[in-house]
């Protein structure tokens, strides 16, 4: 019976153990709490687990149980010194009876000032035929009282859950390491200062996105196609307070509509056929780092709010479920579209609108800012220069006339212009001569504000006037219908403003 109930003890003292080492990667805390469940289960005086120090490769205690601070410290030996130097050296384990009698014992804590009568068992730490540190206990064996055996074996076991333990942790450990460098790589490549463009428009942009990376506040990034708008976002991930956090970027557009919900919000088990276990959405995915919601505009009218929701009351339901699930992820959304247009064709919510519109960014088309272009084929010259071992330049010519195109694709498209023309281009100096007809032309591009002006000529005080209608008109496309900043960019007062477009009969949500 004495045995049996010893069994259970054994058997409950393991399961107990193997619960604490899977229960966090916490070395010292685990390992602590290992030494805690075994004093209770051998009636141990004292107990360490020793591992070898990286740098030095010296044994040091890691976790103990019945040392002071400063005997730990004491606690270090070197390869085959002592007990547990030699059973680390051997890979066997040891038992002596009693330590007072024993003169390779060495006592270096110096927490035993009376010996006698104590017992010392050393177990390694053992896998795979490498030896990764050693356990030891003290404790007072009589005939009447301890089981040596028993203690072996459970020591044994206990030691080998370590093994195991301390190799997840040493995984987890490089993990960390690699992605902390990695974070730092990104918050690098993602910071301000490496974002290209000198323009007074642009370096606006940038301040508002310096300004609003420390908050933890909606972001809608406003602009063309190819403008940078994941480039922005991405920036503003990375310079705040979630970068090390998940970033989760979502391009609505291309996802079919009918997946959008459960890619965003995730699927419960047994929700629908197929659904044979839970799926996490990339709301969930983003916990407290940053989601980015790109083509915002493309969100089915019947979706859009739950979006309203999460952004409200930080709370959704997973298809198939009832239970609220918590979003604590930032959001940041973009749009090429005019969201007051499609607010008034009734294809967004208007509430949506003001919820997504906390801080809107406008990135300005490349057209706004040519002056950035030189830097801007100079960083790519260079970039694919590396990338395909060429050493391609540009003429002034050539740079001149780039800089004069309208560039309608935008950064996007002066980054594939580059690449292909560092992919094919037969010789290294590119002139004026050597660039695409739609390119090398005098003209620049048309753009819609040129377009309308040359449509007609009227007398002199019209002709003024429908110059002036236009321009207000392509400011207020160029800013989303927002008159406060239209004005600003025209050189006019608000109230300047809201004057002419009543005298020109200017509707600004149908622009």
């Amino acid at each position: 019976m004495d045995k049996l109930i010893r069994k259970n003890q054994e058997l409950s003292a393991i399961l107990d153990i193997s619960r604490v080492l899977t229960s966090s990667f916490n070395l010292e805390k685990n390992l602590h709490a290992v030494m805690e469940s075994l004093a209770g289960q051998l009636e141990m005086q004292r107990g360490g687990v020793f591992l070898p120090d990286r740098l030095s490769r010296e044994l040091r205690i890691v976790a103990a149980y019945g040392l002071t601070r400063e005997e730990i410290k004491r606690g270090t030996y070197r390869i085959g010194e002592g007990i547990v130097g030699r059973v680390i050296e051997s890979g066997e384990p040891m038992f002596i009876p009693n330590i007072g009698a024993e003169p390779k014992f060495l006592n270096r804590t110096d927490s035993r000032p009376r010996k006698s009568g104590v017992s010392f068992l050393c177990i390694p730490i053992e896998l795979d035929g490498h030896i990764m540190g050693v356990i030891s206990v003290d404790r007072i064996y009589t005939e009447e009282h301890g089981n040596m055996d028993g203690d072996l074996r459970v020591l044994s076991i206990v030691a080998s859950f370590i093994a195991q333990f301390v190799k997840l942790w040493e995984h987890f450990r490089q993990t960390e390491q690699e992605c902390g460098h990695l974070r730092s790589q990104l918050r690098d490549k993602f910071n301000l200062s490496n974002i290209i463009g000198e323009s007074g428009v642009f370096q606006q942009v940038l301040k508002s996105v310096r300004k609003v990376a420390t908050t933890d506040t909606t972001v809608l990034l406003l602009g063309e196609s190819g403008t940078g708008k994941e480039l922005i976002a991405h920036t503003l991930h990375y310079q705040s307070r979630h970068s090390k956090e998940p970033f989760v970027a979502v391009n609505l557009a291309a996802l079919p509509e009918n997946l959008i919900e459960a890619e965003l919000f995730g699927v419960e088990k047994g929700a629908f056929t197929g659904a044979t276990a839970r799926r996490v959405g990339r709301f969930e995915m983003a916990r407290r780092g940053t989601i980015f919601l790109d083509e915002i505009g493309e969100l089915p009218f019947n979706l859009q709010v739950k979006l309203l929701r999460v952004l409200q009351e930080r709370t959704y339901e997973r298809i198939g479920s009832s239970e609220s699930v918590f979003s604590d992820a930032r959001v940041v959304a973009a749009t090429n579209r005019n969201l007051l247009d499609e607010v008034a064709k009734g294809r967004f919510r208007e509430d949506l609108y003001w919820r997504l519109n906390v801080v809107p960014v406008e990135i300005p088309p490349l057209r706004a800012r040519a002056e950035d272009i030189p830097l801007l084929l100079d960083f790519y010259i260079n970039k694919f220069n590396r990338m395909y071992d060429r050493n391609l330049r540009f003429e002034s010519t050539a740079v001149e006339q780039l800089t004069r195109y309208a560039w309608p694709g935008n950064v996007r498209e002066l980054s594939n212009f580059v690449e292909r023309l560092v992919i094919m281009a037969e010789k290294d100096l590119i002139g004026r001569e050597d660039l695409p007809y739609n390119l090398s032309s005098n003209m620049p591009a048309p753009t819609p504000i040129t377009d309308e002006i040359a449509g007609g000529r009227d007398s002199l005080p019209g002709e003024v006037e429908r110059i002036e209608r236009l321009h207000i008109i392509q400011a207020l496309r160029e800013h989303n219908g927002v008159q406060q900043r239209a004005s600003k960019s025209l050189g006019l007062a608000p109230r300047q403003l809201g004057y002419r477009i009543k005298k020109y009969g200017i509707r600004p949500r149908e622009i």
